[in-house]
């Protein structure tokens, strides 16, 4: 099993690794950096050299491990290679990532409205709640409320719990464990402020601290089934 570097690290970028195995254009590291697509975030990009070839990193994904789609003919089972994920891109992913948590948190707190689902770009990204429909002074007041929240500084954290301890002490309207599979025992939670903003369970990338967020903007609304809407934002 591939050991995931970023669940402990989201703003490492760079790392050293075994190719364990080959599955035709798809590597299984022993170790990675790289984020597969789930949760709503598209998979990193990057590179792996090794012995000055390199093999551009076109695709991540996590099934029964993480498998690494490269281009070219892939390195060799046992071949140390370096890894290097597009930076940029993990950290503006990490940015929306993060500011997704702020929005969820103030449109569970002044709305009532859990969010039920998430898609996050490098340049854009939206969210779909439980809610009948925002006016446009709702969307003004969940603006402003995101931004204050940003620019407080709060502290982002993360760290795992076993399954039935998360159950027991987190409250579950904020965590969504029920969201998740029962076949996973242990849960990744994120954290802002110690609890005092939100605190879910999410294997997602984030920033440090939600002064790095940047400003937020609601570009638009829409309804996105019966008694739900959809928010669509970007960040500065």
């Amino acid at each position: 099993m591939t050991d995931a570097l970023y669940l402990e690290d989201s703003t490492e970028t760079t790392f050293e690794a075994t190719v364990d195995r080959v599955a035709g254009d798809r590597v299984v590291l022993d170790r990675t950096q790289f984020y597969p697509t789930g949760g709503g975030q598209p998979h990193d990009t990057g590179v792996l050299g090794a012995d000055g070839d390199e093999w551009a990193v076109t695709g991540v994904e996590n099934t029964d491990t993480i498998y690494h789609e490269v281009d070219g003919d892939p390195p060799a089972a046992g071949t140390s290679v370096r890894g290097e994920v597009d930076a940029d891109r993990r950290r503006a992913h990490s940015r929306y990532h993060t500011a997704q948590h702020l929005l969820s948190a103030v449109l569970l707190a002044e709305f009532d409205a859990p969010t039920t689902g998430n898609q996050v770009y490098a340049d854009r990204a939206r969210l779909d709640c439980e809610h009948d429909r925002f006016s446009e002074s709702d969307l003004e007041a969940l603006e402003a409320a995101v931004n204050e929240l940003v620019d407080a500084g709060h502290d982002v954290t993360w760290y795992t719990l076993d399954r039935e301890t998360a159950e027991a002490e987190l409250d579950p309207e904020r965590t969504r464990l029920d969201l998740l599979p029962d076949s996973i025992t242990e849960v990744r939670i994120v954290d802002i402020d110690n609890g005092d903003v939100d605190r879910t369970a999410c294997a997602g990338t984030h920033v440090e601290n939600t002064s790095e967020v940047g400003e937020f903007e609601i570009t638009g609304r829409e309804t996105a089934g019966s008694g739900r809407e959809r928010i669509r934002f970007v960040l500065d």
